[in-house]
C-alpha cells in the first residue's frame, strides 16, 4: 500500500474540541477532520477525495491567550448590558456584548501524519500541492500556521513486531485497531472524533453536518505505554508507525 508521510511543525495551535466554548480547549492532536480539511484545502479539492490518515506527534508545552468574544443572541438592544448596537432597517436595533475569553495553545507542536488515498492516483496530486501550496498552509484554526518540513511518497507494509516497544510520539489509536489486533496495553484517553460529514435536511432549506466519527485512544509517548509484541501493525518504509482510520 503506498501513502504520503508529512513531517510538518506548528508553534502555536489550537485544535479546538466542539463541546467547548467559555476556554476554547485543545485535542493534544489534531482530528481526522482537520487533516482531511487541510489536504483538500491545498489540493482545491470540491468534493470528497476518500482517504485514511495515522495522526502523531507531541508537543512542548501549553499556554492560555486571552480574546475579544463577541456575544450575539438575537436580543433587543438595551443601554448598560450591550456595548455594540445594531440598527435594524424596521427600526428596532439589536445588542452585541463584548467581553473576554480564553483559548488553550499547545506550543511546538511536531507532528507525523501519513494520508493513504483509496485511489492512489491522487498520491502525486496530493504531494504536489503540499510542496507547493498556492497560499499558506493551517490546521485547526486558520491562523494556526502548518510549516511542512518534509513530504514523502512512502511504501507501507505489515511486520510483525520482534518485542514489545514503548510508542515513540503520542499517537491516536482507533479502538478498532487495539481491539482486532491486541497490540496495545490501553492506558489512554478515549475521544470521539470527527471524521467526515454528509449534509442531512433537517427542514426545508436548513441542513445540518452529521459526522461519522472514530473512537480512539490518545497513547502519550511514556514508557508505561506499551505496544505488545509479536503482533502484525503497518509501518513506512522508515520505521514509522502507521494506524489508519
Amino acid at each position: 500500500m503506498k501513502g504520503i508521510r508529512i513531517e510538518a511543525y506548528q508553534n502555536l495551535v489550537n485544535y479546538k474540541k466542539p463541546t467547548s466554548f467559555q476556554l476554547k480547549e485543545s485535542y493534544p492532536l489534531p482530528p481526522y477532520s482537520t487533516v482531511i480539511g487541510m489536504v483538500h484545502a491545498a489540493c482545491g479539492f470540491t468534493s470528497y477525495v476518500p482517504m485514511q490518515v495515522s495522526i502523531q506527534g507531541k508537543y512542548h508545552s501549553k499556554v492560555n491567550d486571552l480574546w475579544t468574544r463577541y456575544e450575539f443572541a438575537g436580543s433587543s438592544y438595551e443601554q448598560g448590558r450591550h456595548q455594540l448596537k445594531i440598527e435594524l432597517s424596521d427600526g428596532k436595533a439589536h445588542g452585541i456584548t463584548r467581553g473576554v475569553s480564553t483559548t488553550e495553545l499547545l506550543v511546538d507542536v511536531e507532528l507525523i501524519l501519513h494520508v493513504v488515498p483509496e485511489d492512489e492516483q491522487y498520491i502525486p496530486i496530493i504531494v504536489e500541492a503540499l510542496k507547493s501550496p498556492e497560499e499558506y498552509l493551517s490546521l485547526g484554526r486558520r491562523e494556526d500556521l502548518l510549516q511542512v518540513n518534509l513530504v514523502k511518497e512512502v511504501e507501507i507494509t505489515s511486520e510483525r513486531t520482534k518485542r514489545r516497544q514503548p510508542v515513540p510520539y503520542d499517537i491516536f489509536m482507533p479502538h478498532a485497531i487495539a481491539e482486532e489486533k491486541g497490540i496495545y496495553k490501553k492506558n489512554g484517553t478515549s475521544y470521539r472524533l470527527n471524521k467526515t460529514y454528509e449534509l442531512i435536511e433537517i427542514a426545508k432549506g436548513k441542513q445540518i453536518r452529521q459526522w461519522e466519527k472514530v473512537n480512539v485512544f490518545h497513547v502519550p509517548a511514556t514508557l508505561t505505554n506499551i505496544m505488545y509484541g509479536r503482533k502484525e501493525l503497518e509501518f513506512d518504509e522508515d520505521g514509522f508507525t502507521v494506524l489508519l482510520a
